[in-house]
């Protein structure tokens, strides 16, 4: 018997009880949907938020105080952001920005939206931290000086405000006092867990006196001359702060347990995050498998229950003179072609759904898990079918002759 008629039988046989096959494949199409679409749930996870780490620059480092609660001494202050402008001390800086933060509810006519980032800094922190005016300007230097009340908005700020209006030039309340819309933010990229474009910014002057107080800075962000130089910024950096904290020649070795501030560089940080995500999106795919592997067990059910059913026809092959490999590969290729067809079922599924949204990521499919997930699912048609292939043909003819 010619291998296509092999081929041929397997079909018809798979025809014969198309509810049970197509709920078969069911299992097989969902292991494989599953394991692509959460591979690419989180590569797309890992973009967004890769591409929100790019956004700030690699020739950046932010400096966090570990030691908020602590003594004055300790803390993070404007003092100590000016410092670190030193042409002497610090020859490889080239733009410094003290920065506060804190939640508050904008008002404009009625209107109220909570907007979880409002943050002062001063004018060099749009161009440190890669955040573009898109409407409109920034607040100045002399804005920052005076504490002149100016802010500048992100998008969603803006969409949930001022629908349809032109901001620029509004007023808007903020914790009490009046503030005057100047600009608006380029749109950016979301990781689907934070909204970026659910900030505002203002001069540091005016959200300390408003909103923050007096008391330490959040953060101090250091934009280096050139991406080359930022390790060499973060130890000028180091060595000033060291100074300016007074500290003792016991924390002066830096450790992470006992210095007051710590620094976060851009570049290492995007590399730990990208070891993350991988970590992530195996961790993923591996989850996915197991709904893979229980499809398979599936098809060896059910193909065992194909061949009890059967048995007679079994027989009376093998009493014509079929040989053992025939039936062999007749039950294998019905159990492959079972994975098959539900593997390209599933590769089409997921496709479809890596159009929409998944708790606000968007999927990003790899070709490789494409590849992957199909050469698995054939696997698990050859493994998982050749239990009960192998049992169909080791049937005597005679005893599936009698078989009732």
């Amino acid at each position: 018997m010619s291998f296509k008629e092999v081929i041929r039988f397997a079909l018809r046989g798979l025809s014969a009880n198309k509810l049970r096959s197509a709920l078969t494949m069911l299992g097989i199409l969902i292991g494989v949907a599953a394991v692509i679409l959460l591979v690419a749930v989180g590569n797309g996870s890992a973009k967004a938020i890769s591409s929100r780490i790019e956004a700030l620059g690699t020739n950046t480092i932010t400096v966090m105080s570990t030691n908020r609660g602590g003594s004055a001494s300790t803390a993070l202050t404007t003092d100590m952001a000016a410092a670190i402008t030193d042409p002497t001390m610090a020859p490889d800086v080239k733009s410094v920005s003290p920065v506060v933060s804190s939640s508050a509810t904008i008002t404009y006519e009625g209107t109220d939206h909570s907007v979880n980032s409002f943050v002062g800094t001063t004018p060099s922190w749009f161009t440190a931290s890669n955040t573009p005016i898109g409407t409109g300007s920034g607040f100045t230097a002399d804005d920052e000086a005076q504490g002149r009340r100016v802010v500048v908005l992100g998008q969603t700020v803006v969409e949930e405000l001022f629908p349809g209006v032109d901001p620029i030039n509004k007023q808007v309340t903020v914790g009490g006092a009046l503030f005057t819309v100047v600009g608006v933010l380029k749109e950016k990229s979301s990781t689907g867990f934070q909204d970026a474009n659910d900030t505002a910014i203002a001069p540091l002057s005016a959200v300390r006196q408003v909103l923050t107080g007096y008391g330490a800075l959040n953060s101090i962000l250091v934009e280096a001359k050139d991406p080359g130089k930022v390790d060499a910024v973060e130890a000028e950096v180091s060595t000033i702060l060291d100074q300016r904290l007074t500290l003792t020649a016991q924390s002066s070795t830096r450790s992470s347990s006992n210095t007051p501030y710590r620094i976060q560089n851009a570049s290492q940080l995007l590399a730990t995050q990208t070891a993350t995500a991988d970590t992530f999106t195996t961790l993923l795919g591996a989850v996915a498998a197991i709904s893979l592997l229980v499809g398979g067990i599936g098809i060896t059910n059910i193909m065992l229950v194909t061949v009890t059913e059967r048995t007679r026809e079994i027989g009376i092959r093998k009493a014509l003179g079929a040989p053992r490999r025939v039936i062999l590969n007749q039950f294998l290729i019905e159990a492959t072609l079972l994975s098959v067809i539900g593997g390209v079922l599933g590769v089409a599924a997921a496709l479809i759904g890596s159009s929409f949204e998944i708790v606000g990521v968007k999927p990003v499919i790899v070709p490789s898990s494409i590849g992957l997930a199909l050469g698995v699912s054939i696997a698990i048609g050859l493994f998982f079918g050749g239990l009960p292939a192998s049992r169909a043909a080791r049937l005597r003819p005679i005893d599936a002759l009698r078989y009732e």
